[in-house]
């Protein structure tokens, strides 16, 4: 009796114990949560190595569909399977209520990288860092921070200008105009710039002060400030550090039929490493088969499926037996299943004026030569041509177009995914495009400088950058009379090519539906002009419930 009325007396004060104000609270020790994970250097970098994580999801690695929404349903590609998830048709994919969720997805994922990037400017001060840590790591934050701003306001018009960590439900958002969007990645970059490292200094990968002053130098055009974008720019173009690659240089550079252009876009060459490519600017990082390197050969998800979507599929019916053994990692582009199809602005307009000597037109780079090697079939050996196909085969189609070999890796794909590596034959799980990607590029800042000096109406001064950029694929340079925006916009293709988020450019310059309507033929029917933004998703609209987010003109309200 006497055990039992003690244990009744601790579990009373055990109770009495437990009433008390923060018995129950936790204090964690072994993981990370709200409450501890802001204190060390190591927890902010874990921060800042979470929005590379997002930014490269976004464009790259989310799935097989929303990183390529920056190219389909633009003047670049169409659709050569129609699927509502690639724009089509537009009415749906756009569409607020009850349609595609195109605009809902990038909404999200660049709301995600602004929310990070809030609390590691918020938590930064109170940490246990160093003010020279506190320094760097908030200069990332708002790095990030303005990069996605600039790419909603491209996109969306005005949003909500979110800009400080966000701890209770908020229901009350509204819009700031895009100017004010403008204005608030421009503050951010400027800091950004003042406190980042110099390139020559970080890892690759790594943001810099000269990508800072890259995107800087870009959204101050979309602001109208234009000699403020010449001067952004020309602090990275008169960088000592950086310069355009003029002559062959990296892991293939004695393949006699490449050229400069070429070897930008061969594996191992889009980092510095020492030297050796120092026109990237901001290289997105791919290690195959490494953990956390969003490449590998055991499956598609976690890949950049550039080659999946711009190779084409290759199956020439009627042709019998099919003059092309597929899939092989040659000039066929791999595992390509043709759903990206070159317009013919792109794949032939743009070039007219210096088809032969333009070496981005070479057919290296621009594949629209290939050669048969299937012993079985009466072209084995000569080469079947997009411009001129056999009869009864269709260009464009799925199966035949001509394309960029930068999609793809021909005769350098991961060895486990090689079938009969002593043929080329692939597996069926390629697809994937194995190459670090570049984000920024020096030879975009030196279009943008030139966007920038139209806006001054310095023609004269424009032309002498593009045909900077232009010289170094020995094509002709463009007279300051045939200079304008279209001109640039065209070049832009012919330089960067799949590499651009052309919906960005385009959307920025608001002549998406301009150019949409002239240039692609298969969306030119479905094109209205308010698609010149997306809209606000309508799940922001009703869960903002105490105020009104405004949706953009034309959309259901």
């Amino acid at each position: 009796m006497k055990k039992i009325f003690i244990i009744f007396i601790l579990f009373v004060a055990a109770s009495f114990t437990a009433c008390k104000k923060g018995f129950l609270d936790e204090t964690p020790r072994d993981f990370l949560s709200g409450g501890n994970a802001y204190k060390t250097a190591a927890d902010f970098n874990i921060a800042v190595n979470d929005m590379y994580r997002v930014t490269r999801f976004e464009f790259y690695t989310r799935n097989e569909n929303h990183p390529f929404d920056y190219m389909y349903g633009c003047d670049i590609v169409f659709d050569g399977q129609p699927f509502t998830g690639r724009h089509t048709p537009m009415s749906t994919a756009y569409a607020p209520v009850g349609g595609g969720d195109i605009p809902g997805t990038h909404w999200s994922a660049f709301y995600k990288i602004i929310s990070e990037a809030n609390a590691i400017i918020d938590r930064a001060p109170g940490s246990s860092m160093t003010d020279a840590e506190k320094l760097a790591v908030t200069a990332k934050a708002r790095f990030f921070r303005a990069f996605a701003y600039r790419s909603l306001a491209y996109l969306f018009g005005g949003v909500p200008l979110v800009l400080n960590e966000v701890t209770s439900p908020k229901t009350d958002f509204v819009r700031a105009t895009r100017q004010q969007v403008y204005l608030q990645a421009i503050d951010d970059l400027k800091f950004a710039v003042t406190n980042l490292p110099s390139i020559q200094a970080v890892r690759d990968g790594e943001i810099s002060k000269q990508a800072a002053s890259h995107l800087l130098a870009e959204v101050y055009l979309a602001a109208g400030q234009f000699q403020n974008a010449v001067d952004a720019a020309t602090d990275v173009i008169g960088d000592t550090n950086v310069r355009l690659m003029t002559t062959r240089f990296g892991t293939k550079s004695t393949v006699a039929t490449g050229n400069v252009y070429w070897d930008l876009f061969q594996p191992g060459n889009q980092n510095r490493k020492g030297g050796v490519n120092l026109e990237g600017l901001w290289v997105i990082q791919f290690e195959t088969d490494v953990l956390g390197g969003s490449s590998n050969t055991a499956g598609q998800p976690n890949n950049y499926l550039l080659e999946r979507h711009v190779g084409p599929h290759f199956n020439l019916t009627p042709i019998s037996p099919n003059p092309f053994v597929y899939p092989t990692s040659d000039l066929t582009g791999g595992r390509g299943v043709g759903w990206a199809l070159s317009t013919r602005h792109f794949s032939n307009t743009i070039w007219q004026s210096d088809w032969n000597n333009d070496i981005r037109n070479a057919n290296i780079n621009f594949v629209r030569n290939i050669p048969s090697k299937n012993p079985a079939s009466p072209f084995n050996g000569q080469n079947i041509s997009t411009e001129n196909p056999p009869a009864g085969i269709t260009v464009p189609s799925r199966n035949f177009y001509a394309y960029q070999a930068k999609a793809t890796t021909p005769g350098g794909h991961p060895a486990a995914l090689y079938e009969n590596a002593a043929t080329g034959l692939l597996k069926n799980g390629a697809g994937g495009t194995y190459l670090d990607q570049y984000m920024f590029r020096l030879a975009e800042t030196y279009f943008i400088r030139a966007e920038a000096y139209l806006g001054l109406n310095r023609k004269d001064l424009a032309a002498n950058d593009i045909n900077t950029v232009r010289a170094r694929s020995n094509a002709n340079p463009v007279l300051e009379a045939n200079l304008d925006i279209d001109y640039i916009l065209d070049e832009r293709l012919r330089e960067l090519g799949y590499e651009e988020k052309r919906r960005l450019t385009l959307m920025r310059l608001g002549l998406w539906y301009d150019r949409v309507t002239r240039f692609n033929p298969y969306y030119a029917a479905m094109a209205l002009p308010h698609y010149n933004l997306w809209p606000i998703p309508q799940s922001e609209i009703e869960r903002n419930n105490t105020a009104v987010l405004e949706q953009n003109p034309g959309y259901p309200r």
